[in-house]
């Protein structure tokens, strides 16, 4: 990797891992459904005129050519995950979300074997066991029977990393060849006009201070629209298999801002589990290989 792209990976990944900080911060004034609507309509607010800018209307008209597959994709890489972890958030903290959050890429790797017949060497089998492993070690002191909505805050942010699976595959298998910002900005709109409903019954009967609304809007500019323009220039210019080293990084930085602006300290628990679901993670995606040099 050159300076600039390793320099792209650590801002993309301090971007990411603030994503659940400010999550953590707004949701309790919000709610999940209206807070993350705020983040998808920002988002799509920044990234349809740069579309716009970049591309003319060109892209516009594959947006509405191909708006059943974006919108299938937008369920499954947006709208449903970003809800379930912002639900996931009024009970744990970011950055014991942001340990949860790096199972995406096993479950990336179980749906692409499943769905588009992807190959599972012995290295990334050892791995998967390895990551599940470490979500047990996470998640293992708060597997006790709770009343409310907290006994569902760990299986709801799990199932939304198991969207970003099903989302990867998906993008691969229905919408390979369509412009990256066009699928982000297309993304977007579709998850805005998706939730507006259940955000429109859902809206808070007291109206969010202040600093909700800034935690709201800087999710939707600089951890969305942003985020997307980075990590497209990173896919671009090192490829996924390096680029997807950001999954890594995250939750250093969701408990480094957790520590310093939510006074969150982490567990044994946490940091052992987390070590274990990286070195899964690692594997099971082939960014290390058993016996062999790294991917």
């Amino acid at each position: 990797m050159k300076i600039n792209d390793v320099r792209d990976l650590l801002i993309l990944a301090a971007l990411w891992g603030a994503s659940f900080i400010f999550m953590r911060q707004a949701v309790p004034e919000f709610g999940p459904l209206a807070l993350i609507f705020m983040r998808v309509l920002v988002a799509t607010l920044f990234l349809l005129p740069l579309l716009l800018y970049k591309t003319g209307t060109s892209e516009l008209r594959v947006i509405r050519q191909r708006w059943k597959s974006i919108g299938v994709m937008a369920i499954f890489n947006t709208a449903l995950p970003f809800c379930l972890l912002a639900y996931a958030l009024q009970y744990v903290t970011g950055g014991f979300g942001s340990m949860l959050n790096a199972t995406a890429p096993l479950w990336g790797a179980i749906v692409a074997w499943v769905w588009l017949g992807d190959r599972l060497s012995a290295s990334r089998v050892i791995g998967l066991l390895v990551g599940f492993v470490g979500i047990l070690v996470l998640v293992w002191h708060k597997l006790h029977w709770q009343s409310g909505g907290e006994a569902l805050a760990i299986p709801a942010a799990l199932a939304a990393t198991l969207c970003y699976g099903i989302a990867a595959s998906y993008t691969k298998k229905f919408l390979t060849g369509v412009n990256s910002l066009t699928l982000a900005a297309g993304s977007q709109l579709a998850s805005t006009l998706l939730i507006l409903p259940a955000a429109f019954l859902n809206w808070p009967s007291v109206v969010p201070g202040h600093q909700a609304w800034i935690s709201a809007v800087v999710l939707g500019i600089a951890c969305t629209g942003t985020a997307y323009i980075i990590f497209f220039r990173l896919l671009q210019n090192v490829g996924p298999s390096k680029a997807i080293a950001v999954t890594y990084l995250i939750p250093v930085f969701g408990v480094l801002w957790g520590g310093l602006f939510l006074q969150e300290t982490p567990t044994f628990n946490m940091v052992l589990g987390c070590l274990i679901i990286l070195a899964g993670t690692a594997l099971s995606t082939g960014f290390i290989r058993l016996g062999k040099r790294a991917a």
